[in-house]
Formats: C-alpha cells, sequence, structure tokens
C-alpha cells in the first residue's frame, strides 16, 4: 500500500524541516547539504534514544 510509505516519508521531511538550518537552501555545495541532514538525523535519534522510558510491568 503506497499510503503507509508516504506517511514515514512526510514525516521525515517535517524533521528535516525542524531545523532551521534546513528549512532555506542556504549551503552552497551539495556535501556540506549533506552533512547537514546528517546532523539533524543524529540530532533525532539521540533525542529519541535519550528519552525516559516508563518500566514495564
Amino acid at each position: 500500500m503506497v499510503l503507509p510509505k508516504r506517511w514515514i516519508v512526510e514525516r521525515l521531511i517535517a524533521h528535516l524541516m525542524r531545523s532551521r538550518r534546513l528549512v532555506r537552501d542556504f549551503e552552497r555545495r551539495t556535501t556540506s547539504a549533506e552533512a547537514m541532514v546528517y546532523w539533524s538525523m543524529t540530532t533525532l535519534m539521540t533525542r529519541r534514544l535519550a528519552r525516559t522510558r516508563l518500566p514495564r510491568g
């Protein structure tokens, strides 16, 4: 089904747009733009990993 995949892509783009530097195209080289995408995703993943979780049971 196409809809769930589209939702994943839209959510990814929304997370990237939360980084202020990625909202506009400020970078002159594609390598620096790619580095900013990696930085944004690294920040997102570290926030997800650092969340406190409730104990099960």
